[in-house]
């Protein structure tokens, strides 16, 4: 199982859908784009803040994007940037108009399981109408010092100092609080994204996550599991 099958917007054209949060963010944003392509729809890729450039998929121009639109499959679009990264690219705006669906990275966790957000974060454009997110089932249990980008951010929203184990409810609140992942999302639709339910105990955790997030926060969420191929 994914999870993916599940999401309640995947039947769906016209999104621009956003993806902030930790944990799995840059696999769950691909595979997504993957979906959408099978579907026959137009997909960009991009990000408002930085994102890994990919080693397939890249389009530099316009005559780029749309031999990988023909060929049945998502473009990605970006200026590169320093350590192979892309930043958001000038005419982002005029390729998006002609996407069906969008995917755009947020912000950034540097590759850690979950995160609070910064003052700059997250970069949401006001076209975007859909935010998820996601953070990654393997940092229950342990230190928030060790699974959590922008600690003092975290500590600060979770009123809890860096040793403390990251709990179920602690990450329901990183993830629905208003300073944490639902952060600037305002009117937008948003969903929770729980990846990495690759065993029996993080799918245990999991669901319990699932039931606070919507007991206490009215916030809808999600299991995901990818394979190793899948992820990014």
């Amino acid at each position: 199982m994914t999870g993916l099958e599940d999401l309640p917007f995947l039947g769906e054209t016209g999104h621009v859908i956003s993806l902030v949060g930790g944990g799995g963010k840059t696999t769950l944003l691909y595979a997504l784009a993957r979906w959408y392509s099978t579907q026959g729809q137009r997909v960009l890729v991009s990000t408002t803040t930085h994102i890994q450039r990919p080693d397939a998929n890249y389009a530099p121009d316009e005559a780029a994007r749309d031999a990988l639109w023909q060929a049945g499959t998502y473009a990605v679009a970006g200026v590169p940037a320093e350590g192979g990264k892309l930043t958001m690219p000038p005419h982002l705006a005029d390729w998006m108009a002609k996407a069906d669906t969008v995917l755009l990275e947020a912000d950034g966790a540097k590759r850690h399981p979950c995160k609070a957000p910064a003052a700059h974060e997250p970069v949401l454009l006001r076209s975007s109408d859909i935010v998820l997110a996601a953070a990654g089932l393997s940092a229950v249990g342990k230190p928030l010092q060790d699974v959590c980008f922008r600690l003092e951010a975290a500590c600060t929203l979770l009123a809890v100092p860096p040793e403390t184990p990251l709990t179920p409810a602690l990450l329901a609140k990183l993830l629905a609080d208003d300073a944490g992942g639902r952060k600037s999302v305002g009117t937008r639709k948003f969903y929770a994204v729980l990846n990495q339910a690759d065993d029996k105990a993080r799918r245990a955790a999991g669901e319990q996550i699932l039931a606070i997030l919507k007991e206490t926060y009215d916030v809808t969420g999600y299991l995901t599991h990818f394979e190793e191929g899948e992820r990014a």
